[in-house]
């Protein structure tokens, strides 16, 4: 055996190995890396994309916040200008009831003080033609001096 020969043929077989392996095993190789790194920098696309329309969407909710606040806060502000409105309105009435109860009494008071006042003319009278009658000691008749009893009463 002459090593010469040995190397020979293991530098052939080394070849025919490397021919096959650049021939048969090299390109599904390739093309398996190629996918991977294809998939790889899509999946980066799309976490990137992702993270952007996060952004965007936090963005929204936040101004969407602010104007869902500031409607809130008009709706109150409204709110409290109809509240006040309303107390004013029942505050106004109520004043205007004061003032009808007020008057309607007054009113009340002076027939009450008028009716009185004819109750007593009345009694006056009565006495007057009492006494007029004890001065007089004859009976004056009360029908006949009406007109007289009334304008003693219109006197007093």
């Amino acid at each position: 055996m002459n090593i010469n020969l040995t190397i020979i043929g293991q530098i052939i077989a080394f070849a025919f190995f490397v021919v096959f392996c650049m021939k048969y095993v090299w390109p599904p190789i390739t093309g398996a890396l190629a996918e991977r790194k294809k998939k790889i920098a899509e999946g980066l696309d799309a976490a990137d994309r992702a993270q952007r329309d996060l952004e965007l969407a936090q963005e929204k909710a936040m101004s969407d916040m602010r104007k869902s606040k500031e409607e809130a806060a008009a709706v109150i502000e409204q709110a409290n200008k109809r509240a006040n409105q309303i107390v004013d309105e029942a505050k106004e009435k109520a004043r205007e009831e004061a003032e009808r109860l007020v008057t309607a009494a007054q009113a009340e008071i002076d027939q009450e003080a008028n009716r009185a006042k004819e109750a007593l003319r009345s009694q006056v009278a009565a006495l007057v033609v009492a006494g007029a009658e004890k001065i007089l000691e004859a009976s004056v008749d009360a029908d006949a001096h009406a007109q007289l009893v009334e304008k003693l009463a219109a006197e007093l």
